[in-house]
């Protein structure tokens, strides 16, 4: 399986796990925080915080503490300013990585992804290093219903790049980034049941692990990552070999 589909089913996995939803909940409210500072409080006008207010809907985080957090980064109420940072590097078998977050502190983000890294067979790379191994796409989660065949006419039809079938978990449609959430309105207007829309970085190549070790270094060192508050997104360009599974 690639990196992005275990970041896609990571993501809904922790969901729905008890013990992951308080951290779900910090890493969701930082970034409606970070979008209404950025685009606004009105989510109509502002893409980003459309996404952000979707993931908070689907992790049942409560209406009252996704309107603190608007308010905060409008500047209404008091709160914490955070920026936005991309860290590149390497896993276990060269495996190249992009590492989103949100920190209120970059000396301290930069040394705890340093050192997670270093901790797990992996290293911190200059700005540049990795980042032109990937690209910046739009991808629509669509929910199990409709045959492949439609999901493929009306994205198609819709402006989308791509769709890639999923079996029971439905589907993906891929666009560009800045399409986004015109082909998910659109695709939403066609009767299409549209589970997640996130603008997500895509490996162009994918390096293919056929050592049970090396797998599970690198999967412990997403976990490791995903685990820091300030880490909003891991993107790794990997692959299992077939028959292969961590040790």
């Amino acid at each position: 399986m690639s990196g992005h589909n275990r970041w896609s089913k990571l993501k809904r996995y922790k969901l729905v796990v008890g013990a992951a939803k308080g951290k779900l909940f910090s890493k969701v409210i930082k970034e409606i925080t970070v979008a209404a500072r950025l685009g606004g409080g009105d989510a109509v006008n502002n893409p980003r915080l459309r996404v952000a207010l979707a993931q908070a809907r689907e992790a049942n985080i409560p209406s009252d503490t996704i309107a603190r957090a608007i308010k905060k980064g409008t500047g209404e109420l008091e709160g914490v300013s955070y920026e936005d940072v991309l860290y590149e590097g390497y896993g276990p078998g060269g495996v190249a990585m992009l590492i989103e977050c949100l920190t209120d502190n970059l000396n301290r983000t930069a040394a705890d992804v340093r050192s997670t890294l270093l901790n797990h067979e992996g290293n911190l790379g200059a700005p540049g290093s990795v980042k032109f191994l990937f690209s910046k796409q739009g991808v629509i989660a669509v929910n199990p219903g409709a045959t492949e065949e439609r999901v493929l006419e009306l994205a198609l039809e819709a402006g989308a790049d791509d769709v890639i079938a999923h079996g029971e978990l439905g589907f993906e449609v891929r666009t560009a980034a800045a399409a986004l959430h015109a082909v998910a309105e659109k695709l939403e207007a066609r009767g299409l049941k549209v589970a997640e829309q996130k603008a997500t970085w895509l490996p162009s190549t994918l390096v293919t692990l056929d050592q049970p070790a090396q797998a599970r270094a690198l999967l412990e060192l997403i976990d490791a990552l995903e685990d820091n508050d300030d880490v909003q997104n891991v993107y790794a360009n990997y692959e299992l070999a077939d028959g292969v599974a961590p040790d």
